[in-house]
């Protein structure tokens, strides 16, 4: 049995596989075949070290990872009667809760709250102190990151500051009050709550121990604080802690996640072992080296220098474009010439940093006739705030539209009552002002942009995409003509009430933000916006900590690339409202000419 565990396993790969006991960090570049080596290693444990399969528990970050890793061990141990657990930490969790929460008064028929649920909530709670000016979801985002922090609402209420935080720490005792009222735990409470019975209750904690004696984690460097605890107490007893992950490609921090976990594991585990996974089986020689060209120049973690036994492969493309709507355009063309050459739609990704960049792309892929899909988000006329500034405007224009009357006073009575006061004063001035002035008074007035926090990732999206919804205003005269042009927009997206993309199994472009790439691969990538301001994005400037995350996701992006790579940037970019003249980002320069072609 054991040739066949190792075989087709290359040497790194084979020593991961064949440790024998005790902490191991297995550090799996890009591309390396991590999700293999921990499969075969679980194999290699139950078949030739004769471990119990109930014995081992393999951690996972998502519901698809766990299900393909259960249907990758059901492959290889056909013979075995058990499996191990394979779940994400959630689900573990839940489990644990289930027969052991009464210790910390956790009841066993315990209801976990979906997102609907804790959406109502909140809107409740914010409805009941008069707050109407707060994103409910912002505010839920904030509550999520205080419970992986592991802050209880008292605490939080202790060092808030500022109208936001006081808003959060009030909303936040109350939804943790209902919780409790009406024995609900939410996702985060999951985790939390695994961790205080872990430390409250040594017993529970041996007995989980015990039962699982090999703790196995993947994509390590992606744990919050609560993670990382539970992590360390489950594997604490017996040492044998295998963890897999890449630090390089840590770019969830406005989630939590925490990079230095992985470095925190050699001060908390002295004698554990790393072993380096560098042969990529994805990309071709030259998009490894233009990768490692960026990644290399991140200080605070460890640095993989990947390396493949495929061809060197094209040189990566760049392009400079005078400006945004040129980028666009090449990129439509040159998907043209791609299919042309016989590749599918569906072989090609376009990554961008920021969810607003789509407008562009997505004008002109409708103008080619080219279908697409988007991965992780809207389409720009579909999001939430882009309908909400919409139905202001279908408003003002005409005060008997009554469905976008009463989208607004869905958005909260104060604003609605500004909206209606600001249409009274456009109507009493009689003349037919421009698109912007109107776009930009509704938002001072009506208090809309309040709902946002620049301090979330989330309301940093969407003010993006509102700030994105000026630059296209900026382009009409009155709001006549605009919502004329939005309209005829809205049914190229949904010709004949079907979505642009078409049919389900249609070949269609995959268009997605450079943190929703994460886990993909095409044959084919574009990154677009390859400028100072976007990628890195502004708001880093200030942080070498930030600027080594947007590397980092730069390096990501480029790393789903298999054969072709297109990096793109604008020296001007009518982007959010106004007009930017760019420098290429740094990280291009980052790169050897050696490895690009310059595309005229």
């Amino acid at each position: 049995m054991v040739n066949t565990i190792l075989e087709k396993l290359n040497a790194a790969q084979r020593e991961a596989v064949c440790f024998d006991e005790g902490p191991l960090l297995i550090l799996a570049g890009a591309g390396s075949g991590k999700t293999r080596v921990i499969t075969h290693r679980v194999a290699y444990l139950i078949e030739e070290k004769n471990i119990d399969p109930e014995r081992i528990l393999c951690i996972t970050f998502t519901n698809k990872a766990a299900n393909e890793m259960k249907q990758r061990l059901g492959e290889i141990l056909k013979k075995q009667s058990s499996r191990p657990f394979a779940g994400t930490f959630h689900s573990f969790c839940a489990q644990v809760l289930r027969r052991n929460g009464v210790v910390i008064n956790v009841a066993p028929d315990y209801v976990i709250w979906d997102r609907t649920d804790q959406l109502a909530v909140v809107k409740k709670l914010l409805a009941e102190a008069a707050e109407d000016n707060y994103s409910p979801a912002g505010i839920l985002s904030v509550i999520s990151q205080t419970k992986n922090e592991m802050i209880t609402p008292l605490e939080y209420v202790d060092f808030a500051q500022g109208p936001f935080q006081e808003v959060v720490a009030q909303v936040y005792l109350g939804y943790q009050k209902t919780l409790k009222l009406t024995n609900g735990l939410d996702f985060d409470d999951l985790l939390s709550k695994t961790a205080n019975l872990f430390r409250k209750s040594p017993s529970v904690l041996e007995k989980y121990q015990n039962q699982y004696r090999y703790l196995f984690i993947d994509e390590y460097q992606d744990t919050n604080k609560v993670q990382y605890l539970l992590t360390k107490l489950l594997a604490q007893k017996y040492g044998n802690l295998c963890v897999v992950g890449d630090a390089a490609q840590s770019i969830y921090s406005w989630r939590g996640a925490d990079y230095r976990n992985v470095t925190r594991l050699e001060k908390d585990f002295p004698k554990i072992t790393t072993i380096n996974l560098e042969r990529n089986y994805r990309s071709t020689q030259n998009i490894l080296n233009v990768a490692y060209s960026v990644i290399s120049h991140n200080k605070s973690h460890p640095i993989l220098r990947l390396w493949t036994k495929q061809k060197s492969g094209d040189k990566v493309n760049l392009y400079e474009a005078r400006n945004g709507e040129e980028e666009a355009k090449f990129v439509g063309r040159e998907i043209t010439i791609l299919k042309s050459q016989g590749y599918s739609l569906s072989d090609i990704a376009i990554l961008y940093r920021t969810n607003a960049q789509s407008r562009l792309i997505e004008k002109i892929l409708l103008h080619y006739n080219i279908p697409y899909q988007l991965v992780g988000g809207f389409r720009f006329y579909e999001r939430r705030e882009i309908k909400d500034i919409l139905a202001f405007l279908r408003f003002i224009f005409n005060r008997q539209d009554s469905v976008s009357e009463d989208r607004i006073k869905k958005i909260g009575k104060r604003i609605y009552r500004r909206v209606v006061n600001f249409a009274e004063l456009v109507d009493e001035k009689k003349e037919r002002p421009k698109t912007i002035d109107v776009l930009d008074g509704v938002l001072q007035r009506s208090g809309y942009l309040d709902k946002y926090s620049s301090q979330k990732e989330e309301d940093q999206s969407r003010l993006e995409n509102i700030k994105e919804m000026r630059s296209v205003a900026m382009d009409f005269d009155n709001l006549s003509q605009f919502l004329e042009n939005i309209a005829l927009m809205e049914q190229e997206y949904f010709p004949n009430s079907n979505s642009f993309s078409g049919l389900e199994n249609e070949d269609k472009i995959t268009l997605m933000t450079l943190h929703s790439a994460k886990g993909t691969e095409f044959p084919i990538i574009f990154i677009v916006g390859m400028e100072e301001g976007l990628l890195p994005h502004s708001r880093s400037f200030f942080h070498s900590q930030e600027i080594e995350e947007e590397r980092r996701l730069c390096y990501v992006g480029i790393t789903r690339a298999k054969e072709k790579l297109f990096l793109t940037w604008a020296s001007s970019r009518f982007l959010f409202g106004k007009k930017n003249y760019n420098s290429p980002s740094r990280f291009l320069a980052d790169i050897s000419e050696k490895l690009i072609k310059n595309l005229k």
